[in-house]
């Protein structure tokens, strides 16, 4: 059952109801950024300095702002479902299911760059790329502008699941 429209004034709700929670959401997302940045070692001389690249392969200082919009909208996502009532069982499993898609994505890091693996990257990326879109759709049914706030997040994963992909085949 749809409970929001896109439209969250005319739902009568206030956007911040609470905003520490809020806060907390938004900071809960970057921290797995932060964990997964730990591994994430592309300068000079890195492992990842020395492989095969695609020609598409974006600029690194494109990387960290990207992410960290992206982490910024799936924190205000989480928080819209959240702030819905964690007492309702789809709610509960719409969090469930960002919290798999948010370690997923923080193990993508580990696979890839920890194990220097692009073919575990690639496997995981795929598993990581179903499970935002499970996401989204649980999102969806609890509040809409929830799940339209991870498009961008997903449309990402796709432009990375491909470059992880061509890393794979170019290096393996």
């Amino acid at each position: 059952m749809k409970h929001q429209s896109p439209d969250l004034q005319s739902s009568g709700k206030p956007f911040i109801r609470s905003p520490v929670t809020l806060v907390a959401a938004v900071l809960l997302c970057n921290l797995a950024g932060i964990l997964g940045s730990f591994v994430t070692i592309t300068g000079e001389g890195s492992w990842y300095a020395t492989i095969q690249k695609p020609p598409f392969n974006p600029p690194g200082f494109l990387f960290a702002p990207v992410w960290t919009l992206l982490f910024i909208l799936m924190g205000i996502s989480l928080y819209l479902v959240w702030m819905e009532g964690a007492s309702r069982k789809e709610v509960r499993i719409a969090l469930v299911a960002f919290g798999v898609q948010l370690v997923l994505n923080v193990l993508w890091s580990f696979l890839f760059f920890g194990l220097q693996s692009p073919f575990l990257g690639f496997i995981e990326i795929l598993i990581l790329w179903m499970s935002i879109a499970i996401t989204i759709f649980l999102f969806y049914r609890v509040q809409q502008t929830a799940a339209f706030l991870l498009i961008p997040y997903l449309a990402w994963v796709s432009f990375a699941t491909l470059l992880t992909y061509t890393v794979w085949i170019l290096n393996g």
